[in-house]
């Protein structure tokens, strides 16, 4: 298990961005993209990475293996604890679950095991179609299989909200004799007012015999807006765990969000007196990461992560900060790192600057990826007089491999528009085999004439879902950004691409969601092959 501090008042910050997070619809992640995750969580401080749920399929068993295998060995530069995080595989109560779970955390340094069963009488009812009796056993049963696997061993009864509480008191007590050593307990319908979770938790201490011997976890759902007050409210009570994501990220509403939770604590440390390990400096950057990999734009509006929280135009406002900062902010941007950039960079900045100026950002890249980086840096460099922290981190999301390095790439791209006439887009896209395809296609605008262009290219019909732009930047010369979130049968998938053309941003961010589309699949007969030019091995003359 992972040696946490024994100071009675700190609390394990269990980050689930990874798994519940993930179950947001859209938000699946790539086992490249969930390891940069780890990487960036691990470097952020937390104590618990919940890395999946290994039995959900076999990538989210090797996403998992693979986080446990490197993120969960040693710890990640500038992490603010010695240890490397514990890394946690999610289970259902029964063996297969839980022995796929304890086989893909393995390697790591620390590893858990959570595994959960419903104990609501509507779940147990309506979803189990079981008994009462026949919870409690299970519970008790999985529990100890689990501890035979693993020596830390996690337990939720799902739905605890909503769950009758002398029963409740009977199956946490049955777990933490079976072995539990963090009792977890779950809003998960986010039912609960602040006032009822935190008597929860004090009921469930108070009264089950042995409590003292695991350690109490709070995860709290946003259905009605109090995750992060909930949360706070069991902390108060005497949870030490606090299970949370990037952004809010969760199912249906989302759960608490990390940066509320933990910055709560520290700004008002005088009245919950507890601490955590988090360096609230990453808090920014992990919300960007995120932010980037999932598509889930971040409202500006969003409590200390969001683009406006730092942010003042009332004239009031403005006088009261000149006069004294803590006016108007209880926190200060640099807390969180969302303090203004340092470092100018331009045209005439070097490559040792730009990956300097990366690995500080948190985006440690070498070789061919921190060239494709700087190449378009010095593309966007000879548009704009200077670049910001804000450029850079567009354009490291943009220069990510979409897929694997078989994968079709934007090559050229020219629309033509007006008020007269019909739109067109002519397309030129390398494919995974080296040969350039060329469409032209007329569309109702040019973003529409471009996408219809890359289908005829690539012959993956999808279904459009979500379509955003927004400016990275200030200013008349801002890099745009743009993300699609597609459909194709059961599975939606997303892209983004950021160029300061939104039209070439936008072929960017399509091309990169239909690569995730028809990754494996042989290259097919396109329909627009007779009128393509093509040509092995190099640029088109």
């Amino acid at each position: 298990m992972n040696e946490t501090p024994m100071d009675p008042n700190y609390v394990r910050i269990f980050d689930t961005t990874l798994r519940d997070g993930e179950q947001s619809p859209g938000a699946t992640m790539t086992t490249p993209e969930k390891l940069e995750i780890a990487r960036m969580l691990s470097r952020l401080g937390v104590d618990i990475i919940e890395a999946g749920f290994p039995a959900a399929s076999d990538d989210d068993f090797e996403a998992v293996r693979s986080i446990a295998e490197s993120v969960g060995r040693e710890p990640v530069v500038g992490r603010p604890q010695k240890e490397p995080p514990t890394i946690c595989g999610l289970a259902r109560a029964v063996e297969r679950d839980i022995e796929r779970s304890a086989k893909a955390v393995a390697p790591a340094k620390h590893p858990r095991i959570h595994t959960f069963i419903a104990t609501s009488d509507l779940h147990i009812e309506h979803k189990l179609r079981t008994t009462r009796a026949d919870v409690l056993k299970r519970a008790d049963a999985m529990v100890r299989f689990a501890r035979g696997l693993c020596a830390d061993i996690e337990f939720s009864p799902e739905d605890a909200g909503r769950s009758e509480h002398e029963f409740l008191i009977e199956v946490v007590h049955a777990a933490i004799e079976a072995g539990a050593t963090t009792i977890n307990i779950p809003d998960t319908v986010g039912y609960l007012t602040p006032a009822e979770y935190g008597e929860l938790i004090a009921l469930l201490r108070q009264r089950v015999p042995g409590s003292e011997r695991a350690i109490f976890s709070v995860h709290c759902h946003n259905d009605l807006g109090m995750a992060t007050a909930n949360t706070l409210a069991g902390l108060a009570a005497g949870a030490r765990q606090a299970e949370v994501t990037i952004n809010g990220l969760g199912e249906r509403a989302g759960n608490a969000a990390v940066e509320e939770v933990v910055m709560a604590l520290a700004t008002r440390r005088q009245r919950f007196g507890l601490t955590t390990g988090v360096d609230t400096t990453q808090l920014v950057r992990a919300s960007k990461l995120v932010s980037q990999t999932t598509a889930f734009v971040v409202q500006p509006n969003k409590a200390v992560v969001g683009a406006n929280a730092f942010a003042h135009e009332s004239g009031i406002h403005q006088d009261g900060m000149l006069k004294n900062g803590l006016a108007y902010e209880i926190m200060r941007p640099e807390s969180v790192g969302a303090g203004k950039t340092q470092l100018v960079l331009g045209k005439h900045s070097g490559r040792h600057a730009v990956g300097s100026r990366l690995a500080e950002l948190g985006h440690e890249l070498e070789g061919e990826a921190l060239d494709r980086v700087f190449a378009r840096f010095k593309t966007l460099a000879d548009k704009k007089k200077q670049l910001t922290d804000a450029d850079l981190e567009a354009i490291c999301a943009d220069s990510h491999m979409s897929v694997s390095g078989a994968e079709y790439k934007l090559v050229d791209l020219m629309v033509s528009c007006g008020t007269q006439g019909l739109a067109t887009a002519t397309v030129r896209v390398e494919r995974p085999d080296g040969v350039i395809a060329v469409a032209a296609v007329i569309g109702s605008g040019p973003v529409d004439a471009t996408f219809k262009a890359i289908d005829s290219i690539l012959d993956a019909p999808v279904t459009l879902l979500e379509y955003t732009v927004h400016a990275v930047t200030e200013g008349i010369d801002a890099l745009g950004e743009v993300s699609v979130r597609v459909r194709e049968g059961e599975s939606v998938v997303y892209g983004n691409g950021a160029d300061t053309d939104i039209v070439v941003a936008s072929a960017k961010a399509y091309l990169k969601a239909l690569n995730k589309v028809v990754a494996g699949r042989p290259i097919r007969s396109h329909r627009q092959e007779r009128l393509a030019e093509e040509v092995r091995g190099g640029a088109v003359s």
